[in-house]
């Protein structure tokens, strides 16, 4: 990058995010910015009864916004990714702090499902998207080492995970004490937090204005992705639309694969540069982000849905049982940075699979055996524990495999393949668990999930050893790849 003109600040040196206490504001800001997203993917969950109740809806109209939520987060993350790199992370990270609030105001206001469909999963989705690219992307590039981005990246996985898990209690405690909306406006409120915080951002890299945005990959990719998820959804009602929009959305990413293909080999630039999907270490750590939030928002929606609806508990009382997989998460992400220094990342995400499967396990056979609440909570501090053990290592194997001027794409991509994990565990097993709402019905879906983490499991363990040993080789810098 050569040495800054005299009287010119160095690159090096981003203002007060150099310094202790502004480097500490800028994670705390990005970590609570993962945090409040989390929270909305999973609060909902302890809504079911008081939204439906409230709005003259159903469990599963609930279970449609809830879905929509994370199919927008995850259908537009990639080109939330790439407006980074022409808009700048901090600008579109505070962009999209702004219409996720804008979002969280009107669903408190929200006098029916479509307008709760509005606020929560389309304009909180598309502030999602904007947003939580830039937090990854920043991460990356402010934290050059991997022992002290392994830091970074737990506090905000921490964060992200407790988020998720603690989102049911936290919402429970809101709900019963004032009002489901009350949640909405405490997130609007967390978002002013944030946006207070950010102001000690310095953006590392410039934005280039110049960059092209690839709009019909973007519609191509939004499409594809919707009708897949939709057709899940669509698996109580009718088999053959199920089939059918499945079948659409897979022509539709097909067509949009075919067009990014072309666009590069022209030399244009794609939304989505298919020379990510090259590196086969990357490829393996996404599936593993994508099975792993499967798990965590799979697991939230079915045990939640099941202790309301079939067990007859309120929000508190549900929320309360998920304090154990809160208790869990945030006991093995806080480790995270040490866990990183004696384990190989692959040894780590193994390792989480494993506890988590037997988490599901456990609540499987208790929830079968004992009426009690107490039933759940082992099986969700085993999971808490096993997610908490592989978020962060499988974010930084993949986020590592790239050098700065592809963290855009690569951030997107993570993110989006993170979020159609939590859209299609919310879909599958809330579909199962919807259409039955039995004890039978809780097995199954559950069960579902479990296969799938095997899925997970088998990726984590075909991870090569070498690319990801602690204190592994570092990522190379911008200027070596360019």
């Amino acid at each position: 990058m050569g040495e800054p003109a005299k009287g010119e600040p160095a690159d090096t040196e981003p203002g007060a995010t150099a310094r202790p206490g502004g480097q500490r504001r800028v994670l705390a800001a990005l970590a609570l910015a993962q945090f409040i997203c989390s929270f909305a993917g999973s609060n909902m969950n302890v809504m079911i009864n008081d939204i439906s109740e409230d709005l003259d809806t159903t469990v599963q109209g609930v279970q449609v916004a809830i879905t929509v939520f994370l199919l927008v987060m995850a259908a537009l993350m990639i080109p939330g990714g790439k407006l980074t790199d022409r808009y700048g992370r901090k600008r579109c990270f505070l962009a999209g702090l702004v219409v996720y609030a804008v979002g969280a105001l009107l669903s408190a206001a929200a006098p029916g499902l479509g307008v709760l469909i509005l606020g929560n999963s389309i304009l909180e989705g598309i502030g999602t998207a904007l947003l939580i690219p830039p937090v990854y992307i920043l991460t990356t590039l402010l934290y050059p080492d991997v022992t002290s981005r392994a830091r970074a990246f737990g506090v905000i996985m921490a964060l992200g995970g407790i988020g998720a898990a603690a989102g049911p209690l936290i919402g429970g405690l809101i709900t019963t004490g004032i009002s489901w909306r009350a949640a909405f406006v405490f997130q609007a409120l967390v978002i002013g937090v944030i946006v207070l915080l950010s102001r000690r951002i310095d953006d590392p890299l410039p934005p280039d204005p110049s960059r092209s945005f690839d709009t019909a990959g973007a519609v191509l990719s939004a499409v594809g992705l919707v009708l897949v998820v939709m057709g899940i959804l669509a698996a109580d009602d009718n088999v053959w639309l199920m089939i059918g929009l499945i079948a659409a959305g897979a022509l539709v990413l097909a067509w949009f694969f075919r067009s990014a293909r072309v666009k590069e080999a022209s030399g244009g630039e794609p939304l989505l540069s298919l020379r990510l999907f090259r590196n086969r270490t990357s490829n393996l750590g996404l599936v593993t982000q994508n099975v792993q939030w499967l798990l965590l928002m799979g697991t939230s929606f079915t045990v939640a849905a099941y202790l309301q609806v079939v067990r007859g508990y309120d929000a508190v009382q549900t929320g309360v049982v998920f304090t154990a997989a809160t208790l869990g998460l945030l006991a093995s992400s806080l480790s995270a940075e040490r866990l990183a220094r004696r384990h190989p990342q692959r040894t780590l995400i193994m390792t989480g699979f494993a506890v988590s499967l037997v988490g599901v396990a456990v609540l499987i056979v208790l929830a079968g055996s004992y009426a009690t609440a107490w039933a759940f909570v082992p099986g969700l501090l085993f999971i808490g524990l096993g997610l908490g053990v592989m978020l962060t290592p499988s974010v930084n194997v993949v986020q590592s495999s790239f050098p700065e001027e592809q963290q855009g794409e690569i951030s997107g991509l993570s993110r989006s393949v993170s979020n159609l994990g939590s859209s299609f565990g919310t879909a599958i097993a809330g579909t199962i668990l919807v259409a039955g709402l039995s004890k039978g019905a809780y097995a199954a879906a559950m069960i579902s999930l479990a296969v799938i983490g095997l899925g997970g499991l088998v990726a984590a363990a075909l991870l090569p050893r070498e690319a990801v040993a602690p204190g592994g080789p570092e990522r190379p810098a911008a200027s070596t790849r360019r």
